[in-house]
């Protein structure tokens, strides 16, 4: 979609915008949303304060730019797996719970960003919760349509397990052991739909 520009960005804009977001993102997912304040990201991503507000309004701005971050690279992962199986459902499945599983086995995984940052932020009404929300009602959207092509009595219901098998595993890293999530996930996700066809 063509974007309407009124007044370009000057040189350097979106270096200055991107520096504090990778700046942010890395510390919020690091050491927790509402543990990091303004200041540190300022230190660290060597911009002045001014900039920051520049390009983001206000903290709770960054945290939202940071979740949408997160939710890019997520589904530009899961879309990469989904095109190398147009037309094989089970296949689709497995592959998303191999790159799933590696990702939740990593020393440096510290769960799903979205679901640690509602965890922080109970408000409904928060921007970053929004954001959040709409990561998790997309995962169930996605995991329909493989459900659909599993040829289930119930899809939409199926959908839901999975989402709750895959949202467990973001949370439960510290239960696995080292490279058993991905066929932990895929057994569940095989008896699920076995039960789900009976």
């Amino acid at each position: 979609m063509a974007k309407h520009i009124t007044n370009a960005p000057t040189p350097g804009t979106n270096d200055v915008r991107e520096r504090i977001l990778e700046t942010a993102s890395e510390l919020f997912y690091r050491r927790g949303v509402r543990a990091v304040g303004v200041d540190l990201v300022v230190e660290k991503s060597g911009v002045a304060k001014t900039s920051l507000y520049r390009h983001f309004g206000t903290k709770d701005d960054l945290i939202a730019a940071f979740l949408k971050r997160e939710d890019l690279d997520f589904w530009s992962t899961w879309d990469r797996v989904r095109e190398q199986h147009p037309d094989d459902a089970s296949a689709e499945l497995d592959a998303h719970f191999e790159w799933i599983g590696e990702r939740v086995g990593r020393d440096n995984y510290r769960g799903c960003p979205q679901i640690n940052t509602v965890a922080e932020f109970p408000e409904s009404d928060h921007p970053a919760r929004k954001v959040a929300e709409a990561h998790m009602r997309e995962l169930r959207r996605r995991l329909k349509t493989i459900a659909e092509g599993l040829a289930v009595a119930a899809p939409h219901r199926l959908a839901g397990q999975l989402a709750v098998l895959i949202n467990g595993a973001f949370v439960s890293m510290q239960l696995f052991e080292p490279g058993e999530a991905t066929s932990l996930l895929r057994d569940a996700a095989h008896a699920l739909i076995v039960a789900s066809r009976s």
